[in-house]
């Protein structure tokens, strides 16, 4: 294992310690927690409270400041943060009008996140919950009871943080979230596995020539394993799965989110975006907005998913507003 650490058991500690270091205007650590809170906390808006396993950046902690998180809750990685530490978020970042929790659809996420809800609701915490499942590759998988929540997770962060940060009500922010969850779809293809620092080796092996359809941001099986395609049947064929899944019409708009798993390079992800487009053009699809980067990872993963948000007026608009994180800024 090659990896740029000091030990395996403090990589965890040491990465948030140095997003509060490279990012002191923005992020500020809880003290005690491996928790990240927006430095200037807003009153009187809805806060939005984030998080689940460590291996995902810029997930979640990327994501907290202006526009889009309040608190991003980091547990081991690829392991569910337990309660505690989701309590004390939702604590830390509490307003009058409420904490809205934005889990992924793995079942330690969704068990912990809805304990901490409890939880914060017996301390008098006016909270809601939204689960995001995205996944069209897999029904089921070794982490979910239905559909995975993958990189679409990024644009309700983003849809949802923007209304908070406009004074919306609780229960609009969720409507928002619970919308923007509706329609939007994901899937992902993998060249290489990854290697959790803790373990020190490879958590699945694959053939140089091969690669994994639908393989999941923790390294679940994915749908198959067929011969390394090119990026244009690569961009075919994952969005071809969206797109059926969707329902998506001619002439609709839609957002694309090309998200690396943490070891494709730009080049890479660019030559897929051009190829996706490509087909979205040729399928009279207009896409608004294009997000091409490492959004939610899987280390060092060799990679890619996309995502498809289908828009209208009202998502377009949140999609549009700013926001300043330390991985997101618009």
């Amino acid at each position: 294992m090659k990896k740029i650490l000091n030990a395996p058991g403090s990589v965890v500690d040491e990465m948030l310690q140095g997003m509060t270091l490279c990012h002191p205007d923005i992020v500020v650590r809880l003290e005690g927690h491996s928790v990240l809170l927006r430095k200037k906390k807003k009153e009187g808006k809805v806060a939005l409270v984030s998080g689940g396993g460590s291996g995902h950046e810029p997930s979640h902690g990327g994501y907290v400041g202006q526009g889009m998180l309040d608190a991003a809750v980091s547990g081991e990685v690829f392991t569910s943060p337990t309660p505690d530490p989701i309590l004390a978020a939702v604590k830390a970042v509490q307003t009058d009008a409420g904490v809205l929790l934005v889990v992924k659809n793995y079942s330690g996420d969704v068990m912990n996140f809805e304990m901490a809800a409890e939880m914060a609701e017996a301390e008098g915490i006016k909270t809601a919950m939204v689960v995001v499942n995205d996944d069209v590759a897999v029904e089921n998988s070794t982490y979910t009871t239905g559909r995975r929540g993958i990189a679409g997770t990024v644009f309700v962060h983003k849809i949802a943080g923007a209304l908070a940060e406009q004074g919306a009500s609780l229960e609009e922010v969720k409507a928002v979230a619970e919308k923007t969850i509706a329609r939007v779809r994901s899937k992902g293809v993998a060249l290489t596995p990854c290697t959790v620092p803790a373990v020190g080796k490879p958590g699945f092996s694959i053939g140089e020539s091969e690669m994994e359809l639908g393989l999941g941001i923790h390294g679940e099986p994915g749908v198959r394993r067929v011969p390394i395609m090119s990026a244009g049947e690569i961009a075919s064929e994952l969005l071809g799965s969206i797109i059926e899944d969707l329902c998506i019409e001619e002439g609709e708009e839609a957002a694309l989110l090309v998200n690396g798993l943490g070891g494709t390079p730009l080049m890479e992800l660019y030559v897929l975006a051009g190829n996706a487009l490509e087909i979205c053009a040729a399928k009279k699809l207009r896409i608004q907005k294009v997000y091409t980067g490492n959004f939610m990872t899987s280390i060092e993963m060799a990679g890619a998913s996309l995502s498809l948000l289908r828009l209208d007026d009202d998502l377009k608009s949140l999609l549009a507003e700013p926001a300043r994180t330390p991985a997101f800024i618009q």
